[in-house]
């Protein structure tokens, strides 16, 4: 199992508001867009993301933090075995991503997801 990357999720009313500072001002592009959420980052590598939603995706609440991997069941099974307990999922998107939430010892709600 290898971590791709981890993308910090900022939880709002107002997903908009996030383009004029992280868009105009930092130049950051929208990586991904859906209307509940958008993604900034640097379009040529993937590894500078922030994330604004109202919603989690599905109604599911906003994690903490988003991590992606290369073997979301994987991990699911360690996630398991080591006695934490799955929130949400696993589910399979409807954007794409099959993904769980799970919470962290210090209980910040992390979204663990694969690519399709």
């Amino acid at each position: 199992m290898t971590v791709k990357r981890i993308v910090a999720n900022v939880a709002t009313a107002d997903v908009a508001a996030a383009r004029r500072f992280y868009g105009d001002v930092l130049g950051l592009d929208i990586l991904m867009d859906h209307g509940w959420i958008a993604t900034y980052g640097n379009s040529e590598r993937m590894t500078v993301q922030v994330s604004f939603a109202e919603q989690g995706g599905g109604e599911a609440p906003v994690p903490d933090l988003s991590i992606e991997v290369d073997d979301v069941d994987a991990v699911l099974a360690d996630v398991r075995k080591a006695g934490f307990t799955v929130e949400y999922g696993p589910s399979d998107e409807p954007w794409g991503v099959r993904r769980f939430f799970v919470r962290d010892p210090f209980g910040k709600l992390v979204n663990i997801l694969q690519h399709d």
